[in-house]
Order: structure tokens, then sequence, then C-alpha cells
């Protein structure tokens, strides 16, 4: 009998949730159009608090069908040679104006480092916002703060992206990273499973470090690959 490896395990699981989404994401598309026409015909319906409960607890529902095809397809990356300072300005420009209306500080430190790095630039995309989201949700206001810094690491590049938010507990930090663990009350607990998974496919570790009340730090270390 032969022994499936964990890479095989993982493969196989990604592909049964994949087929599972798209297997809800039918019916679901179904109900939210039949939702509207009953709000079309019958506007009296969205008056109700019940009905506001249904759209919320449906928007969930399709928050969570998208967010389980992200980890499904996380493994799978397209890396291309990529300027990393390059990269990271031109993410960090999409968010400043949404720092800047919460009122959220945000300071960079970008070093200029020559060698280039292979990266799928739209899943790296969403790791930064998945970790920048992150820190929004944890930092106070009007103090907030989130640095984001890129500097060199031995054979590494490291992407470091630190908040002055609540923190987290040592076992929150043993168990962030599984699937459908969250601490947010509205979490589904796949953002940062995705993240790890993402940056897994691109060769990379991701580390973090936190305490209460005292913010979190999440470094992520991106191999210099001579393909690049």
């Amino acid at each position: 009998m032969q022994i499936e490896t964990t890479e095989q395990l993982k493969q196989e699981f990604s592909l049964t949730l994949s087929r599972l989404s798209h297997e809800i994401r039918n019916p679901i598309s179904l109900i939210n159009s039949e939702l509207q026409l009953m709000a079309s015909s019958h506007p009296e319906l969205c008056s109700y608090s019940q009905w506001d409960s249904l759209i919320d607890n449906l928007e969930y529902v399709k928050e969570l069908l998208n967010e389980l095809s992200d980890f499904s397809h996380a493994g799978t990356v397209n890396l291309i040679p990529t300027d990393s300072q390059k990269f990271l300005e031109s993410v960090l420009s999409c968010e400043k104006n949404t720092l800047h209306y919460l009122g959220i500080t945000l300071e960079t430190h970008l070093e200029n480092i020559s060698t280039s790095i292979l990266l799928d630039r739209v899943k790296m995309r969403q790791v930064l916002f998945n970790l920048i989201r992150n820190a929004c949700e944890a930092v106070s206001l009007p103090d907030g703060k989130i640095s984001v810094r890129l500097f060199q690491a031995d054979e590494n590049i490291c992407i470091s992206v630190e908040d002055n938010g609540c923190g987290m507990t040592e076992t929150q930090l043993q168990n962030i990273f599984h699937p459908f663990i969250t601490y947010k009350a509205d979490g589904t607990g796949l953002g940062l499973a995705v993240t790890a998974e993402i940056i897994a496919a691109h060769h990379g570790q991701i580390k973090v470090s936190s305490s209460p009340g005292h913010g979190s730090r999440f470094n992520i270390y991106l191999p210099v690959s001579s393909e690049a």
C-alpha cells in the first residue's frame, strides 16, 4: 500500500475544497437572485430586521466561499523576476489613501535591493493586503501606525509588516496560520492560512512576533534565486 506524502494530501484537500466551493456557489447565486426578485416585487420586505440579518449572513457565506477558493489555489503560483522595491511601492501606493482616510499612519523603509526575486505578483499582493488589513483591525485610533520595511537578510529579502495594535498571546500565535481558526468576531479563519500557503509556494517563510498590548510584526523571508 502506497503511503501518501504530505504534499499529495494537501493537493487532494485543495482539490476537494475547490470542488466544494464551486458546488455551493451555484445555489448561493440562485438564492441571491431570488432574494433580489423578492425585494423588487415586495419592497416592504427590506424594512424587516430579519431581512437585513438574512442578507448579512448571505454575504458572509459568499465571502467564505471566496476565501475557500483562495485557499485551494494558494499553492499554484506563476513566478516571474520582480524588482522587490518597485513592487512594494506599487502595492503601498494603493493602500496609502485608505489608511489616510482611516487615520492610520503608514511608515515605509524600503531598501534599494539590486537583485530581483521570483514572485507571483498577484498572490504576493494578496499576502500584503491581508497583513495590512489585519494590522488595520488591530490598531487603535487615532494613534494607529503600520510600518512596512524591505531589507536584505543573508540569502533572503525580508518584507516586514509591523503594527502598534493590540498584539496576540502565545496561544494565539501558535494557531493563527491554521485554517478556520480565528480570534475575530466576524473572521473566517482563512486569511492568514492563505497567506502562509502562498509564501510556502514561493519557497519562503513567514515568522511572527507579538505580545498583548505591544503590537505584532510579520516578517516574510523570500529567497534570492539565481534564476532571477
